[in-house]
């Protein structure tokens, strides 16, 4: 399979880079840099198979059994690509690791600082939000208010430095039970907090179906809470977008390339304006092809897509490089500019917030 690209221009590098942008997915412990996790890992004398840099460009995540994707739409490439390392890490793995390397408030606090301060330095991003899972075993003294208000903390800093606005979304790990998933929003809704606005739904998608979190979604949404979910991502059908939309009440979805295996949900989900937050980069290095051209047929069908970062330190990616890749395949200013103002729209900020953000990005769009 192959996608005719072209590197953009440098007058349309120049105005990518110029353009506020917002990031709709965004997992926090995928952001953590490189020197960071190295840094922390030495700290706790975490044991690990090579040096953790060296780890982090060696991340490439396995795809599922390619039986699963056979005579799909967009065909899903079988084999490796040229690109891969001799020795691979899976994404899941590193995450792992990132995760036992953090030991206190201060380091939750800090790799939300550092998401930020990548982000607004190499993506012009005025607005993020931000992934986070539930507290680990050993950080379980600082407890769920206490892990939310060490994030919030790295976002103040963030919103002062930097002149952002950012959001947390609870993940529920879809490969836990419905009553756990439940038990987490309840959490979530007993506690309100200005920088918690809604729940996501995550890991691999063929480890629990979207029905699972009935329950817990229709939480939320008493609550108020945005809902979101990551679909139609590794399952190769359709039918759990629809689900995710008709029960699970979510207001975009995250991923999404498979609803193209049925026109009438392809057809549906373009009359209604559902947002796919979409990455053209993912750490199946095998699959990146086959990502973008699912993401140009989206885009084709008139599906309402919007870049986003998802796991940017470890990809590693950043949401400009996001849009340059949309550039490359030849999307142009028109609709890129349409994608950046539908980030906004689909954002969980406050209704002014928003109105403010909009204004400035449509600004920046229309300069000269």
């Amino acid at each position: 399979m192959t996608l005719d690209t072209a590197r953009p221009d440098a007058a349309t590098t120049e105005w990518i880079n110029r353009i506020p942008k917002v990031d709709l997915h965004c997992h926090l412990i995928g952001t953590i840099r490189p020197s960071t996790f190295a840094e922390l890992a030495r700290r706790e004398n975490l044991a690990l198979p090579a040096d953790p840099e060296r780890i982090f460009a060696d991340i490439n995540s396995r795809p599922p059994d390619p039986a699963l994707y056979r005579d799909t739409v967009i065909p899903v490439p079988q084999g490796q690509s040229t690109n891969e390392p001799t020795v691979s890490y899976s994404l899941f793995q590193v995450s792992a690791w990132a995760v036992a390397v953090l030991r206190s408030a201060e380091d939750l606090t800090r790799i939300v600082y550092e998401a930020f301060e990548d982000a607004h330095h190499a993506s012009n991003t005025r607005h993020l939000e931000l992934f986070f899972d539930g507290v680990p075993s050993h950080l379980h003294s600082l407890g769920y208010r206490g892990s939310v208000e060490a994030y919030a903390e790295g976002i103040r800093m963030a919103e002062r430095d930097f002149g952002m606005t950012g959001r947390m979304i609870a993940g529920i790990d879809r490969s836990r039970s419905g009553e756990e998933a439940l038990a987490l929003v309840r959490q979530v809704v007993d506690n309100p907090h200005e920088y918690v606005a809604g729940i996501g739904l995550d890991n691999l998608e063929t480890a629990g179906p979207p029905e699972r979190f009935v329950d817990a979604y229709r939480l939320a949404g008493e609550a108020g809470l945005g809902r979101t979910a990551h679909s139609s991502e590794h399952a190769p059908t359709a039918a759990n977008t629809v689900t995710c939309l008709d029960l699970l009440g979510c207001d975009r979805i995250d991923h999404g390339y498979f609803v193209l295996e049925d026109p009438a949900v392809v057809e549906r989900v373009a009359e209604q304006g559902v947002v796919f937050t979409v990455a053209s980069t993912t750490s199946r290095r095998s699959w990146r092809p086959w990502r973008r051209a699912s993401i140009m047929a989206m885009v084709d069908a008139g599906l309402r897509v919007v870049p986003c970062s998802d796991d940017p330190g470890m990809f590693p990616t950043t949401l400009g490089a996001e849009y340059e890749i949309m550039s490359e395949m030849g999307i142009d200013r028109d609709r890129l500019s349409a994608m950046a103002l539908d980030a906004v729209e689909a954002s969980w900020l406050p209704t002014t917030d928003k109105a403010r953000l909009r204004a400035e990005v449509a600004t920046a769009i229309a300069a000269p």
